[in-house]
């Protein structure tokens, strides 16, 4: 889902005819909003499963920081943008944002913490 969302729809969106600089934003909102709930019910059950089971520190580390990395996200990276996309939608011309790149870079993480704790969760390698 990660990578569908974030590194397709995301820059594909706004190349489509038709679709404006607000529109694309609106409908990023929306997306991400989903996304961003389906990927918080995943961390809650991730570390139930952490706390339940007996992982390796691998796993464990590479789950753990990809929570981490979500909750950064939805704490930290998300409220910036909110806020500035609400700038946007409001007339604002702005300026491209760093705001973007932070959260880009934390999704670069946050699918490789994914796919190494897949990869060491079912070889058992640790």
């Amino acid at each position: 889902m990660v990578l569908a969302i974030s590194f397709l729809e995301a820059p594909l969106k706004f190349r489509a005819p038709g679709v404006t600089v607000p529109i694309g934003l609106g409908i990023g909102r929306l997306v991400f909003r989903a996304l961003n709930a389906v990927e918080a019910i995943f961390a809650v059950v991730v570390v139930v499963t952490l706390v339940a089971g007996t992982p390796t520190t691998a796993v464990f580390v590479t789950a753990v920081l990809a929570v981490v990395v979500l909750a950064v996200q939805l704490g930290g990276i998300r409220p910036v943008l909110n806020r500035r996309s609400d700038r946007v939608l409001a007339g604002e011309e702005l300026p491209r944002s760093r705001a973007h790149l932070g959260y880009i870079a934390t999704e670069v993480i946050k699918v490789a913490a994914l796919v190494v704790t897949g990869v060491l969760a079912v070889t058992g390698l640790s």
